[in-house]
């Protein structure tokens, strides 16, 4: 008799329970396919893609796709984050496995740039800001500063230069990569070697003063 009182009592709701995990990892499949999806549609097509495209890839309805992203920008900034993510953690992984510093260097602008020759949402997303998100940005500039340290220890990189031209080289190149490589595909090789050359320590010419911020005390 306790027994069945027992079982009386029990609450209505615990059965449930396995129905709301479900709907969890449901909702959590789904998400993770509309970010896939726009990773590679945002990747071939631009920022200007039509989301129903990624809604369609991805296998979702677009009010599926809505709940988890309300506009295309939020859906964006989700990609681009990720995709900033990987690219820094593989350009660590290669540079802690390269012994010599310039070749530490130069492999990370290879990487970076090639990484971006197939992304057009990338490249077109840091030309129009200039810059990945700001603890995007932190994060890379503290990895280009090793790449210069590491190169300037070794009496490999030329004198004056710093992780300020390095970062605003890696953005004038993406531009680059943008420009150049519909009409003239791997272009940018070509003046990534031209740069590079230009920041050896082989060049002992002293290198202009930087001008001062607008509005900097005279």
């Amino acid at each position: 008799m306790y027994a069945e009182c027992r079982d009386q009592r029990r609450p209505v709701h615990v059965p449930a329970a396995p129905a709301r995990r479900a709907r969890r990892a449901d909702a959590e499949r789904n998400r993770a396919a509309i970010i896939e999806a726009a990773g590679v549609v945002f990747a071939e097509q631009g920022c200007a893609v039509d989301v129903r495209e990624i809604a369609r890839r991805s296998g979702v309805g677009m009010g599926t796709l809505y709940r988890h992203f309300p506009t295309k920008d939020d859906l964006l900034a989700t990609v681009m984050e990720r995709e900033f993510t990987s690219w820094l953690t593989a350009a660590h992984e290669a540079a802690a496995a390269t012994e010599d510093p310039w070749e530490a260097l130069t492999g990370f602008f290879e990487q970076t740039l090639a990484n971006q020759a197939h992304n057009r949402a990338l490249v077109e997303t840091y030309t129009a800001t200039g810059t990945p998100a700001r603890e995007c940005a932190r994060h890379r500039d503290a990895f280009i500063d090793e790449l210069r340290i590491r190169c300037v220890d070794a009496g490999l990189l030329r004198d004056g230069v710093t992780t300020a031209d390095l970062v605003l080289l890696s953005t004038s190149l993406s531009q680059a990569v943008q420009a150049a490589d519909d009409s003239r595909p791997g272009q940018w090789r070509r003046l990534l070697r031209i740069s590079l050359d230009g920041l050896s320590s082989r060049n002992t010419e002293p290198l202009p003063e930087s001008a001062p911020h607008a509005g900097a005390a005279t």
